[in-house]
């Protein structure tokens, strides 16, 4: 009997220990004070984002292009900062509950000491996801992580105590010289905040929380004093000053942010995206404790009637959200955008310009050899998928050409793709044009590796937090035209920055080397949003892409030859990386592009319609299936993709009811690429019905070393603009599987 009473007891001095009690209410009331905390424990714990690459950018944050002691101190800080947010809003919404507080010296630090359960286990998780992380996928040393954590933890307490100094300070010192001076001022305007105090003090007096101990500031428990003084003029003080000082830290930070954005483009004060994020959930943090202090019981329905306000102003073009594409005129009137132009673009005179422009090229291309010779003619098709596909088919480029004597290139005369495969394709194709030009570049050299798989994803989400919610208040100028410096401003500048400047020219510039056949034509195809047709992105008029059939003016044209329909508005001046831009557009990371017309035409991922880019190279092939028959000894249809070609068919266990009800749209998104490459080859195989010539396919793909026969041990590469160090060595040395390397002898054989 006495064993139980003891055991009652010690529950009951746990259970009623001032942080269990604390974290209670939280469970109970502040549910959107949890969800911040909740998103960062998935973000960095892995288990949201990681399709995308998000929470590397916590667990391998980098500063000024390395990660570093600064880097991680960086994260400490705003970390800590996020922290005592926490501590400040719960404080100013809650404090009132426990009103033992009133009783006791320092309040607010013993509040926050109390408060810190929740803080205090995301630090320790992160602390282990970061250690993991840094082992096993960046093989950092035992005192690279340790020097990590160092930095982390001096942030951490750096801002702890900066703040905790300050709330000493101001507790002690504004009311004195202050508060006295202008009393009759500060009880006018924070009237509500004092009636409010005084009414939950009065609420409080009769639905207190229980309390039997609380931690205090030596670390040891104290019960709490069985009488409690309400000195109601000292915590309706206290409350007064917390809640001065919960407005003074979210305008300093909100200030920060804005300061961010305005100095974006000095590097010293591009901060790590994850600690921007970080600063992004502190606000949201201050201004629920806002919302819920001043509005009360109204605090839902004001942020409801803000939010719809906001919605309509938007909706009225109040603000502007439009992304634009550099070059283009955008004061220009309007390209018009209906089914008469669209028919008018495609007449057939048109078409068939543009096939003798082309078969211009195509016999350039052919004098590329020796006289009566029918070479094999090559098409690369490349895939998208953020930075590692970016990297996968620079990589195979680079070593095709290489095991082939330099006869790929010579060979190819199209590339067609999406998303990160263009990119890395355009790379090379640059650094080949230079070379042919005479400047002492070797494109095979593995440093272009490094070049295209550093971190674009840090600006990028950067730009959002600090410039795109907000007001896009900075331009720049490019081709004498002002545009706004948005996310889609950043990513083109890393890609610049990353591949040293090579690609920043204008779409026009390789006009002349495609018409020479000195590099192969690359066409790009983005999606259209508005009515789903593809926008065909060439410095070489291609109306024949628009329509795959007889030609019949009744036939409706399937895309748009970009070039054409937007002259007036600049076309040729489009910046070449703004148009991989388009064809790279990825939801929230890099924006839909909204070019000049009326309507105005939306743009969206190459991957949407076709990811692998064979429908656009086969479209290419119809066109000029005559001249490719009596001209060349076969087609070579290279497809370099990024995901394995016959990946294991997944086990479909059994199912929750969240997931039984997700499981209709779900699984069309898990297996798109899939549909699409059923697709192509059933393209493919009709195309043998009206290609009289030979048709080779050969697929060089990327296949995630740790694959096995049970698909949950599949850890292939992220479809993200940021890689980690294992994830680039194991694309890097996928090409050595012995699948590859067959491929590779195969189109060896093929060329020579």
């Amino acid at each position: 009997m006495a064993q139980k009473k003891e055991n009652k007891n010690v529950f009951a001095s746990f259970y009623y220990s001032f942080p269990v009690q604390l974290l209670i209410n939280h469970l109970k009331r502040n549910h959107l004070l949890l969800f911040c905390w909740f998103i960062l424990f998935l973000v960095v714990t892995e288990n949201i984002g990681r399709y995308l690459g998000i929470p590397f950018l916590y667990l391998d944050p980098e500063y000024l292009d390395n990660v570093s002691f600064t880097s991680f101190f960086i994260m400490g800080f705003v970390i800590a900062g996020f922290s005592i947010a926490f501590h400040i809003t719960a404080y100013i919404i809650d404090g009132h509950r426990f009103t033992f507080l009133g009783a006791l010296p320092k309040p607010f630090s013993r509040f926050s000491l109390n408060n810190s359960l929740i803080p205090f286990v995301f630090f320790v998780v992160y602390i282990i996801q970061i250690i993991k992380f840094q082992k096993f996928n960046e093989f950092a040393s035992s005192v690279q992580i340790i020097k990590y954590l160092a930095g982390l933890l001096s942030g951490y307490v750096a801002m702890t105590l900066a703040m905790f100094m300050y709330f000493r300070l101001t507790n002690k010192d504004i009311f004195k010289f202050v508060a006295d001076s202008f009393n009759e001022k500060l009880k006018q305007k924070l009237r509500v905040t004092r009636a409010t105090v005084m009414e939950k003090m009065q609420v409080a007096k009769k639905r207190e929380i229980r309390v039997d101990n609380y931690l205090d500031l030596n670390l040891k428990f104290n019960s709490v004093p069985s009488e409690t003084i309400y000195r109601t003029d000292f915590i309706t003080k206290v409350f007064d000053q917390n809640h001065l000082n919960l407005v003074i830290f979210e305008f300093v930070v909100f200030l920060l942010l804005l300061f961010l954005g305005i100095f974006r483009d000095i590097k010293y004060f591009q901060l790590p995206a994850a600690a921007t994020t970080v600063l992004f959930f502190t606000i949201i943090v201050m201004f629920i404790g806002a919302f819920a202090y001043w509005f009360r019981n109204w605090a839902v329905s004001i942020a409801l009637i803000i939010l719809i306000t906001v919605n309509f102003l938007m909706k009225q073009e109040l603000f502007s959200g439009r992304f634009e594409a550099f070059g283009l005129d955008y004061n220009e009137t309007p390209a018009v955008y209906n089914h008469q132009t669209i028919r008018e673009q495609n007449r057939k005179e048109l078409r068939e310009n543009d096939l003798k422009n082309t078969t211009v090229i195509l016999e350039n291309w052919k004098s590329k050899f020796n006289g009566n010779e029918k070479p094999r003619a090559v098409f690369l098709c490349v895939s998208g998928g953020g930075q590692r596909a970016s990297l996968w088919t620079l990589m195979v480029l680079q070593k095709a050409d290489s095991a082939t004597d330099d006869n790929l290139f010579k060979h190819s005369i199209l590339i067609t793709g999406a998303s990160g495969g263009i990119v890395g394709a355009s790379y090379y194709r640059e650094l080949k044009l230079r070379k042919f030009a005479g400047e002492d570049i070797d494109p095979g050299n593995p440093v272009y590796l490094e070049n295209i798989s550093k971190d674009n994803l840090n600006p990028v989400i950067f730009s959002f937090l600090v410039n795109d919610l907000f007001v896009k208040f900075q331009h720049f100028e490019y081709n004498g035209y002002k545009y706004s410096k948005d996310r889609g401003y950043s990513f083109e500048e890393q890609i610049n920055k990353n591949t040293e400047s090579i690609l920043d020219k204008p779409l026009s510039d390789y006009r002349v080397p495609e018409k020479n056949a000195v590099i192969p034509l690359l066409i790009m195809g983005p999606t259209i949003i508005n009515d789903g047709r593809k926008l065909f992105i060439s410095p070489q008029n291609v109306s024949y892409m628009n329509i795959m059939g007889n030609g019949a003016i009744s036939v409706t044209p399937e895309g748009i030859d970009f070039l054409r329909f937007y002259k007036k508005q600049g076309s040729e001046q489009l910046r070449y990386l703004s148009a991989l831009r388009m064809n790279a557009t990825f939801p929230y990371i890099t924006p839909n592009i909204t070019l000049p017309s009326n309507p105005p035409m939306e743009i969206m991922d190459a991957g949407i319609s076709d990811n692998f880019g064979i429908s656009d190279a086969l479209r290419f092939i119809f066109a000029f299936k005559d001249w490719l028959e009596q001209n060349t000894s076969g087609i070579i249809i290279l497809s370099i993709r990024d995901s394995n070609k016959n990946k294991p068919i997944a086990l479909r266990s059994s199912k929750s009811l969240i997931e039984k009800f997700s499981n209709p749209i779900s699984s069309i998104y898990i297996n798109f690429e899939n549909l699409q490459e059923i697709n192509n080859n059933d393209k493919i195989i009709f195309a043998h019905n009206w290609y009289n010539g030979e048709i080779t396919r050969i697929d060089l793909q990327y296949i995630p070393q740790s694959l096995t026969s049970d698909p949950k041990d599949i850890d292939r590469a992220s479809l993200s603009w940021r890689l980690t160090t294992r994830e680039k060595k194991d694309i890097r040395s996928s090409i050595y599987l012995n699948v590859n390397q067959k491929e590779l002898k195969r189109l060896n054989d093929l060329l020579n």
